[in-house]
Formats: C-alpha cells, sequence, structure tokens
C-alpha cells in the first residue's frame, strides 16, 4: 500500500479525533473544573451514539488503541523511577491481591448466586481482574466460549467502562482521596486501561501517573491468568484440547509472549532514560505535553467507539455479577490504601 493511500485511509478519522479533541480542550479552557480527558470521552461518546461514525473515518477512530499506547510510553519520561523502587513491594503485594480477590469473587458470584453460563463468569471475572475486553479476548482464545458468551461479556465490561470513567473522579472528590490513594485504587480495580488513564489524569497529574503505573503491572499478568484458565478448562473438556494440552513449555512461553502487551517495554525504556538525566528539562516538558495529546485524542476514540446500544443485549445478569465483585473489591481495596497511604 502506498504513502498516499495509507494517509487517505486514516487521515479523515484522525482529523475528527483532533476537532473533538481541540473542541474537549476549548470547553475545559471555559470550564476550568472539567476534565479535558472526561469531556473527550462524553462528546466523543456523545457523537458516536447520534451522528456515528461515518465509514471513512473508521480507519483513523480505531488507531485510538495507538494513540493510548505511545501516549504511555512517552509518560515514562515524567515519572520518578525513586518513587516506584520505594512503593514496588507495596504495589505489586496490593495488584496481586486485588487481582485474586476480583477473579474469585465473580466467579463466586457467577457461579453461586446469579447462575450464568460458567464461561460467561470466567471471560467476566478476566476482564474485571486484568485488563478489560483485551483480557476477555485473550481469555477467550483459551477456554473456547461462543461467540454470544464474548459479546455479552466484552458489553458489560464495556459498560462499567464508561460508568466507572465518571464515577471514580466524583467519588475521590467526595472523599478527598490523596492522588497516591486514588491513582493506586483506579489502578487495582478499574477494568481498561484507557478508562483509568483518563479517570487518574482527569483526579490530577500526580493520580495518573500512579493509576498508569499500577494498571501496566495488572496488564502484565494477562498472560498468566489466560493460562491458568487454559489449564482449568482443558482438564474439564478433555476431548476440546484446550490450548495448551499439546504444547508443553514452549506453548506456554509462546502463549506468554503474545498475550503481553508490548507497549509496557517502551515506557519501562522511556522511564529509565529519563531517569539517568539523559533528557533536558525542555525535552521532558515536551515529551509531557506529547503524551497528555496523544492520551486527549485517544480518549475521543474511546468515546466514539462506546456503543450505547450493545449494553441493551447483555440483559442485567452480568451486570449484576460484575457489580457485586466490584462494589466489593473497590471498598476493601480503598479502606486497605486509606491505611497503608
Amino acid at each position: 500500500m502506498s504513502h498516499t493511500s495509507v494517509a487517505s485511509r486514516y487521515l479523515p478519522g484522525l482529523v475528527v479525533l483532533i476537532a473533538i479533541g481541540l473542541l474537549a480542550r476549548g470547553v475545559t479552557t471555559l470550564v476550568p473544573l472539567w476534565s479535558e480527558f472526561i469531556v473527550a470521552v462524553v462528546v466523543g461518546m456523545i457523537v458516536g451514539n447520534t451522528v456515528g461514525i461515518p465509514s471513512w473515518a473508521n480507519p483513523g477512530v480505531e488507531t485510538n488503541t495507538l494513540w493510548l499506547e505511545a501516549g504511555i510510553v512517552l509518560m515514562g519520561a515524567s515519572v520518578a523511577i525513586d518513587q516506584i523502587i520505594e512503593a514496588g513491594p507495596t504495589v505489586i503485594v496490593l495488584i496481586l491481591v486485588a487481582v485474586t480477590m476480583t477473579i474469585l469473587s465473580v466467579e463466586l458470584v457467577a457461579r453461586i448466586l446469579i447462575h450464568i453460563p460458567e464461561k460467561v463468569g470466567s471471560l467476566l471475572a478476566a476482564g474485571s481482574g486484568i485488563c478489560g475486553v483485551s483480557a476477555v479476548a485473550a481469555v477467550a482464545g483459551s477456554i473456547r466460549p461462543n461467540d454470544q458468551q464474548i459479546a455479552y461479556a466484552a458489553a458489560t465490561i464495556l459498560l462499567f467502562d464508561a460508568v466507572t470513567l465518571l464515577v471514580y473522579p466524583a467519588v475521590g472528590t467526595a472523599l478527598g482521596l490523596s492522588d497516591i490513594v486514588f491513582g493506586v485504587w483506579a489502578g487495582t480495580t478499574m477494568f481498561s486501561t484507557g478508562p483509568v488513564t483518563a479517570a487518574g489524569f482527569a483526579y490530577s497529574q500526580t493520580a495518573g501517573q500512579w493509576a498508569v503505573l499500577v494498571k501496566l503491572a495488572r496488564n502484565a499478568l494477562i498472560g498468566f491468568v489466560a493460562i491458568g484458565y487454559a489449564v482449568f478448562y482443558s482438564r474439564r473438556e478433555s476431548s476440546d484440547a484446550a490450548t495448551l494440552s499439546d504444547g508443553g513449555t514452549q506453548s506456554t512461553v509462546r502463549f506468554l509472549c503474545a498475550n503481553f502487551p508490548k507497549f509496557i517495554v517502551g515506557f519501562v525504556v522511556v522511564m529509565v532514560l529519563s531517569s539517568s538525566e539523559l533528557f533536558s528539562e525542555a525535552q521532558l516538558t515536551a515529551l509531557d505535553n506529547a503524551s497528555n495529546w496523544l492520551f486527549l485524542f485517544a480518549f475521543v476514540g474511546l468515546g466514539l467507539t462506546i456503543e450505547l446500544a450493545e449494553f441493551r443485549e447483555t440483559g442485567f445478569r452480568p451486570i449484576v455479577v460484575v457489580l457485586l465483585g466490584l462494589l466489593t473489591v473497590s471498598s476493601v481495596m480503598l479502606g486497605v490504601l486509606s491505611v497503608i497511604f
């Protein structure tokens, strides 16, 4: 494909992202109390669910995840590595506790209280515990649910992404949470990387950095969780030869590599380079500004791709399962974080 054809394919959608992003920034200039990131998501959601996304804009709009990942990589330049080293062991333990609690609580509610199909429960548990729809897709490849089960789980997770994006900053403000507490709380209990990043930076710059750091660490567990589910279901469904049944150690390594979020490596590299004082203050400021612009355009795309009509198709039972799990884990984690920090 020539450079001209690539530009003509993606440029119109990119113009849409930029235009709505500039509108969001303009709105927050007039109303400083509003976060430009939240405004970007909300305006994108309104446009996407009223006017809709024209076919000519789809390819460019769908690059929003690329801009999010690029923004996270550049954000590494503004993160203080000494803070991470100091809080590292504590945060890692908190992440492991939160992920374990989330997966177990959603699985137990799904199987014992609400009685939805167990594979739907597992998809919801993975999506809630690790990284939203990405985890749903990864685990779906391991346990082989049908298309309807995948759609129900994905739509439910997307619903909570939209709700928590707005609710978490409001709750944090109402409770007067510190930046670190809010950031770690969002990073350990919200679902997808985009909403976590948007909610964190809507609260404050420091909260956003902590939210992203914690969320990236959670995302890194996706391969292990997917393999765990593959082993569990392959033992129960021996006739369906799951992913790991004949692959051994090499299959496990390949699966982990395939599901590991690669942009995390870029984030770590930029963070280490900036901590080595290879960048001047002006360069660090430029990288931070570039990261914020990339986040802004990514969140416009996030809003545009949230389809409210999909939520009507899920029914109430998957929503109740995730809601009970989220309320339990988020309440416990908030109490623990308030004591620790």
